[in-house]
């Protein structure tokens, strides 16, 4: 029988890590583990105040509907008072302009009406078709007013804004126009089928184009030096 000889495996002896390693790989893991715990003290503090800004943003949300339904309001009132004026100035009647305004999470919206001894009167069939002139005219020029004039120039073209009105009415429209235009700093062209005179008191400079077979005629008309009741 043959004699089998067995070695003893040899086992490695471990590899000792200096000291000095273990000892800046402990420093790199509690770096590490201090930044982690900053980071989620820094994350903390963003979700309170998160949590705090979500606890407050309907209060603001609604303190911002209120301001707005406030200066709404005014609006709304500045242009029921300032129309009603113009009304009665052009129209010589006992109206008056009502404005229906809502304003629901920051979307604004108003409805017209005219009113007359109390009673409701529907705009454009109540006077065939004035009413809609003057409250047109009124409106683009308070929308105009709004822009800024850094970028937007104030200037306005009336094409038959006086087509509806009674030829007796029309020079008191023309005062209205040109009496804002100066005020607001508008420069205003106004289109008119009406008798130039209409526009004389109040006009700066006056065209009439007058329609040929050989074509279309250029006529300056003089207009006063000096317009009093624009004035007034």
């Amino acid at each position: 029988m043959a004699n089998s000889i067995i070695t003893p495996s040899v086992v490695p002896a471990p590899v000792l890590v200096r000291p000095t390693a273990l000892r800046r790989r402990v420093d790199e893991i509690r770096g590490r583990r201090s930044g982690l715990a900053g980071e989620r003290g820094r994350t903390a503090r963003q979700l309170e105040e998160l949590g705090s800004y979500l606890e407050l943003a309907p209060k603001v949300e609604d303190a911002l509907e209120a301001l707005g339904h406030e200066l709404f309001g005014k609006l709304a009132d500045i242009i029921e008072r300032q129309l009603t004026f113009a009304l009665q100035e052009v129209l010589g009647q006992p109206i008056r302009l009502k404005v229906r305004r809502e304003f629901k999470r920051g979307a604004a919206t108003m409805g017209f009406h005219i009113e007359r001894g109390g009673e409701p009167e529907d705009i454009l069939r109540g006077q065939g078709g004035s009413v809609a002139n003057i409250l047109s005219v009124g409106l683009r020029i308070f929308a105009l007013s709004q822009l800024d004039g850094r970028h937007h120039r104030r200037f306005l073209v009336l094409d038959e804004q006086d087509c509806w009105l009674a030829p007796d009415r029309v020079p008191n429209l023309v005062k209205i126009v040109a009496a804002a235009g100066r005020t607001l700093g508008f420069q205003v062209i106004m289109i008119s089928h009406h008798d130039a005179a209409a526009f004389e008191r109040c006009a700066d400079r006056i065209y009439r184009f007058i329609p040929s077979a050989e074509g279309v005629t250029v006529e300056q008309l003089a207009a006063p030096a000096t317009r009093p009741d624009v004035a007034q």
